[in-house]
């Protein structure tokens, strides 16, 4: 196989990734620390005590030695905050809805995925080798028209906010459309956790990251007592898998508790209605996207903003059906800073 011919395509098509390492001092609107949790002292206090206390890893996986004291609190906590019966802590977003998955593999008979789904939840879909189905986005006829086809037990899985178009899933819509059918509902919440008060209908399955509004690392999956401990048998990647250090926990726990107190929130709501009022978008999120539906010049745009001081990274396909240019917004942006990025995305 000629990796470089195949290199070489994607160039020419502008479709070519590369890793960006950059140490200039440049205003940050790509990442996803929607709280600016991430830097936040109290956090990083919190994460060198416990690295003191407890070490840099774990020691093994959850169910052999790397189970600690903080796994345990953060999950009663998550259990408590989200008024669910347990929680069980993965490693990353993408290995819990694989996890989930890989879980339900043998019990599932069919599987309905949002068309705008993150791809962690179609690559679970694909590795478990169930047939890929997916009804039209945010479109609740459509998913009807899917579920009438189906026989057995199934799954439908949606993000909450879809990661690129920044909008969301009407998840009561969905639980109240699917109640008398023999399914159960699968949200990814990564984008909204933290931010939002999630909505869990009743038997349904929660997932959600640390690594975006809570500013650490990880994600978990909240559910009934039961499910939770199915997944404990049955999921591969939470069986045979490293636990996340006890330190992150420590951290995550304190992300948790400051975000309740301070409330973050209401800055970054601030901040998505003023560059609303000076960049017309269709999204109420923290992710603001701008269509650019041009590969070149959405590469060209993203590098003129870098020489301006502002990281914006162009997203392109297969990510997206149409490049755009992804803006998210943070509680740690100033007036001032979103005003001069408005002013240089005229196009």
């Amino acid at each position: 196989m000629n990796f470089k011919e195949k290199i070489t395509q994607f160039k020419q098509k502008n479709l070519y990734r590369q890793i960006l390492i950059n140490d200039a001092k440049l205003i940050d609107f790509c990442s996803n620390d929607y709280l600016g949790m991430k830097s936040h002292s109290k956090v990083i206090e919190s994460f060198k005590n416990a690295l003191d206390k407890y070490g840099v890893g774990s020691g093994g996986s959850h169910l052999i030695s790397g189970h600690s004291l903080p796994h345990l609190e953060l999950e009663e906590y998550l259990a408590s905050l989200l008024n669910c019966q347990k929680v069980l802590i993965f490693s990353t977003g993408y290995m819990a809805n694989l996890g989930v998955f890989s879980a339900l593999k043998d019990d599932l008979n069919w599987i309905l995925q949002d068309k705008l789904n993150h791809a962690s939840l179609l690559d679970a879909n694909f590795l478990i080798s169930q047939k890929i189905q997916r009804y039209k986005h945010n479109d609740i006829d459509s998913l009807q028209q899917k579920i009438n086809k189906q026989s057995g037990f199934g799954l439908i899985a949606t993000d909450n906010i879809f990661s690129m178009d920044g909008d969301i899933a009407n998840i009561t819509t969905i639980s109240d459309t699917i109640k008398d059918y023999n399914a159960i509902l699968m949200q990814d919440d990564a984008h909204g956790f933290g931010i939002y008060k999630p909505n869990i209908p009743k038997n349904s399955i929660y997932m959600a990251t640390f690594g975006k509004a809570i500013g650490t690392f990880g994600a978990f999956v909240a559910g009934d007592a039961d499910f939770i401990d199915y997944l404990i048998q049955k999921s591969r990647p939470y069986i045979y898998t490293t636990a996340t250090p006890p330190a992150l926990s420590v951290a995550t726990l304190t992300a948790l508790k400051i975000i309740d107190t301070e409330k973050p929130q209401q800055k970054l709501f601030e901040n998505i209605r003023l560059f609303k009022s000076l960049v017309e978008t269709n999204s109420n999120t923290a992710i603001q996207p701008i269509l650019i539906d041009n590969n070149e010049k959405a590469l060209q745009l993203s590098n003129d903003l870098l020489k301006k001081g502002f990281l914006v990274k162009a997203i392109r396909p297969p990510t997206v059906k149409k490049a755009i240019l992804r803006v998210t917004l943070s509680a740690n942006h100033t007036n001032q800073q979103i005003e001069k990025l408005a002013e240089s995305l005229i196009l």
